[in-house]
């Protein structure tokens, strides 16, 4: 078949940006040599570094870029000229709000995007790169309006499709007792991808996903006490920190707490269980793949031992996880469905927007009904093979 044609909507295009990281596969194919059925054919910067990359490569690679969404959409005519499209609002100078969330024009993308679709009648799929959008009332409006026009729609982080050391995915309907994700960087970009690494997880336990009753953020000094006063949590955190291979000598705890940055996220679900995402700022260190990424741990019922797993990013280049992001980003286009549910992202924008909401009011316990959403998980699996090397020129 053709390859499909696919427009990026992006805040800016310059060197290790997600614009970059995501499109070069579509470029110039998959660092395995294999390459995505998609054909590049139009985009739009919102803002041009110095350091831009985009209008170089379009006169390498052969596609335009326009002035608007609606002419990178219909390539300049009246009509929907493409099969797709991508939506890459991170990096880029943007303004953040009072509570520390930065406002990038996600919506304001969605809505150039959609406006297409209605005025040509016709919606093709969507990806969103990461959150849905920093509040929650503009993510909503955004599954609202996917839904309202038929587009299949997919968003969320490179985490929960890149590989897994070992190689664990939590059987479907299985009991668990607790979970916990321990993450590291900055606080609301990398709180996401942490947040979306739990997520994938603890959606496959016993009758799907039903929702997040209640979110709290525990600043550093007291981040430990909640965690502590679960019963399961002890056996989990042992096991979660031994997969952990750089890291400061001294002791967790003592290093987490004296640090600005780092902190708990404590997520109550609909249904019961407790889980929580833990900032290591201050002790966990990203280890250019091998010591760095996300660290999922979780106790099943009746397991003697809790299950845990490294989610691998392969940095620095090729940063192959991505290539696992366009992997699914190319499933989409092709097939005109998404292959995991983007309500796991609606769920881990909600959670994130309370997270910030709670650290602004010094720990305030922020009850979610709005969170009310339940979902099934699919099949679709991790990256699998070998990790593809470094280039370390």
């Amino acid at each position: 078949m053709p390859p499909k044609k696919v427009a990026a909507v992006v805040t800016e295009y310059r060197k290790t940006s997600h614009a970059d990281v995501i499109l070069r596969n579509i470029l110039g194919g998959y660092p395995d040599g294999a390459k995505p059925n998609l054909e590049l054919v139009s985009v739009v910067t919102d803002q041009v570094p110095k350091n831009d990359m985009s209008r170089d490569l379009a006169k390498k690679h052969g596609f335009t870029i326009y002035g608007t969404v609606a002419e990178a959409l219909t390539l300049g005519g009246k009509t929907l000229a493409v099969d797709g499209v991508l939506s890459i609002g991170e990096h880029g100078k943007y303004p953040a709000n009072d509570k520390g969330q930065t406002l990038y024009p996600r919506r304001r993308f969605f809505e150039e995007i959609c406006k297409v679709f209605e005025d040509t009648k016709k919606s093709v799929p969507v990806f969103n790169d990461k959150h849905l959008a920093a509040t929650w009332d503009d993510a909503k409006w955004m599954y609202d309006r996917s839904r309202k026009l038929f587009v299949p729609f997919l968003a969320g982080s490179s985490v929960p499709v890149t590989w897994r050391r070992p190689n664990l995915v939590l059987p479907k309907d299985c009991e668990l007792v607790g979970a916990v994700q321990f993450g590291y960087g900055p606080f609301e970009g990398y709180g996401f991808h942490a947040l979306e690494g739990l997520q994938c997880m603890v959606e496959r336990r016993k009758g799907g996903e039903t929702g997040v009753k209640a979110v709290t953020f525990h600043p550093p000094k007291t981040m430990w006490e909640s965690f502590d006063k679960q019963e399961w949590t002890k056996p989990v955190l042992e096991a979660g920190l031994k997969l952990i291979l750089k890291h400061d000598k001294g002791d967790v705890r003592e290093s987490t707490m004296k640090s600005a940055t780092a902190g708990t996220f404590e997520v109550e679900y609909r249904d019961g269980l407790r889980a929580f995402v833990v900032l290591l700022n201050g002790w966990m260190h990203d280890g250019d793949g091998d010591g760095g990424g996300f660290i999922f741990a979780g106790q099943r019922k009746g397991q003697d031992k809790p299950d845990a797993c490294q989610f691998y990013l392969q940095t620095p280049d090729p940063y192959a996880h991505f290539a696992e992001l366009t992997r699914a980003i190319d499933s989409l286009v092709n097939t005109g469905h998404a292959p995991y549910p983007v309500e796991r992202t609606l769920v881990t924008t909600g959670v994130l927007d309370a997270v910030m909401t709670s650290r602004h009011e010094k720990g305030k316990r922020i009850e979610t009904p709005h969170l009310e959403i339940s979902y099934k998980p699919t099949e679709w699996a991790p990256a699998k093979g070998d990790i593809p090397k470094p280039d370390k020129k």
